[in-house]
């Protein structure tokens, strides 16, 4: 099965090699056809600690490399 790819906004960088990126996605609701957006926060593994605050990045799943960490960085979008 393939590793999902995701894009996202980095939302903070104060750990050492953490940074967390949060995800918008936006779909049409069922009974409303309104569309929405929802947004959920992943932490990825930055080796550098060369993302800030603000950049785009895209995030790649990985083996769990800690408890809530198991996403890593794949490119700056």
């Amino acid at each position: 099965m393939p590793k999902r790819i995701l894009q996202g906004t980095v939302t903070s960088d104060k750990n050492d090699q953490t940074i967390t990126v949060s995800v918008e996605r936006r779909f049409t609701h069922p009974v409303l056809k309104k569309t929405i957006r929802k947004s959920k926060k992943y932490r990825a593994h930055d080796a550098q600690n060369q993302y800030k605050v603000g950049d785009q990045v895209r995030i790649q799943e990985c083996a769990p490399m800690s408890k809530t960490k198991c996403w890593e960085v794949v490119a700056q979008a």
